[in-house]
């Protein structure tokens, strides 16, 4: 049964949009498995003008990168947690681009959604002395109420009295709150309960039971793509935690995000960045706070593509992703953005860590562990070669051979995919 999760090997921001856009030519549905509109997935599609072909980018949020392939129906799972706000502008951008939703959008009744009060609250911590970084988009607080079993699910917009009972019951909690603890105005129980019950008119035709439409395709193998959000060290479980996100990005959350069985997947692919980049706060064992780190940056065009925000740019670390491989069972990579490479004369990879004098062979996952490590490097011979018009792997330059050959050696894992730009045609196989 033909099931392949993508992950984000790193800190999420690897470039998993375009892989699973590439991938998409060749399956029948892509399922966003977790996360919630804090993710942003770049797309960068070609569209036919009247002087030719030219391309244009597109940042999605919810709804799988595998929608602007026609025949790909997109399935979002029961564990994302859903903005209306945000959903209903990613389908009217889709619309307007003149592409057809209808019956290739799935929703899972049993996802949760994002609340008001989840914003304001959240937006209200990240102003505090304690800052984890996030996007203020009421991820985190979506994922409380969940896991406390108070949360809204898409389910309850059907019944008008349930989703009453539950909202007072939300939002007389969070007014206390938001007005005992954080002096902030309170929320209104109807002007809520309207508005999410004109987004469920919206959304009606989408809503399904995705878990039981996924199980179906599998009876008829079809090819089924697992897209993950975010980035391994930012899984709530395996990630730098606190600094982390409220869900699994990790391959194991694809089965308990979307409802089918570890049997039925086959492959699990990790996306890896040439180098290492993160948003937010939290440990970067190879950041580099200088010239080199912001040339990474530039030439990357390393912001965030739902915030803007700057993001921390340091030298590929292999200690973490060997930990990374390991976690999510990554049998092989993609590795993206190597024509950021192109201009260094020395480029370094961490093989090790050091903390207080000692040699560390395994990634601590404990903040204090990692904020005071050194990282040790193995310095590789720049190409200084443009790699962003080569088409197959045998014709890039040498020294890009033998970087990307080092990784696949001291990794112990295959690399399968070389990507030298944001377009579909600037992918290379690794024959």
């Amino acid at each position: 049964m033909p099931v392949q999760i993508i992950v984000g090997a790193q800190w999420g921001d690897e470039g998993k949009g375009k892989i699973v856009d590439h991938l998409s030519e060749d399956v029948d549905i892509v399922a966003r498995y977790q996360g919630g509109a804090n993710a942003g997935h770049t797309v960068v599609v070609p569209t036919k003008t009247p002087s030719g072909i030219t391309t244009k980018e597109y940042v999605l949020h919810l709804i799988p990168s595998g929608i602007f392939h026609k025949h790909v129906t997109c399935v979002i799972g029961n564990g994302v947690v859903i903005d209306p706000v945000a959903l209903m502008a990613e389908i009217g951008q889709l619309q307007a681009l003149g592409i057809n939703i209808k019956g290739r959008l799935l929703i899972s009744h049993n996802a949760h959604l994002i609340m008001p009060y989840h914003k304001l609250l959240d937006s209200i911590r990240e102003q505090g002395d304690q800052k984890i970084g996030t996007t203020g988009r009421g991820i985190g607080p979506a994922y409380i109420d969940k896991y406390m079993r108070i949360g809204i699910r898409v389910v309850d917009l059907l019944d008008r009295d349930v989703l009453c009972k539950k909202l007072k019951r939300n939002i007389e909690e969070k007014n206390e709150l938001l007005s005992k603890v954080y002096h902030s105005q309170e929320l209104n129980v109807d002007t809520i309960i309207s508005e999410y019950q004109e987004f469920d008119k919206k959304i009606d035709e989408y809503v399904t039971d995705t878990s039981e439409f996924l199980n179906n395709a599998l009876k008829k193998k079809k090819k089924i793509l697992a897209e993950g959000a975010q980035g391994a060290f930012l899984d709530v479980d395996h990630g730098t935690y606190p600094y982390v996100t409220s869900s699994s990005p990790t391959s194991g959350g694809a089965c308990t995000g979307l409802g089918i069985p570890p049997t039925a997947v086959n492959s699990i692919v990790g996306v890896v960045k040439a180098y290492s980049t993160r948003v937010g706060n939290g440990p970067l064992p190879t950041e580099l706070n200088n010239e080199i780190g912001e040339r990474l940056r530039k030439i990357g065009g390393e912001y965030g593509a739902t915030t803007g925000r700057p993001r921390r740019c340091g030298w590929l670390d292999l200690v973490s992703l060997r930990y990374s491989v390991r976690v999510n069972g990554i049998q092989k990579i993609a590795i993206t953005k190597l024509d950021v490479l192109d201009e260094f004369e020395e480029i370094n990879v961490c093989v090790g860590y050091k903390h207080k004098g000692k040699s560390i062979r395994n990634f601590p996952t404990d903040v204090q562990t990692l904020e005071s490590i050194e990282p040790e490097y193995r310095t590789f011979k720049g190409w200084l070669t443009k790699t962003s018009d080569v088409r197959s792997y045998a014709k890039l330059p040498v020294q890009a051979r033998k970087y990307i050959e080092a990784i696949q050696s001291l990794l112990k894992t295959k690399v399968w995919m070389v990507s030298v730009g944001a377009r579909r045609d600037q992918t290379l196989l690794v024959r």
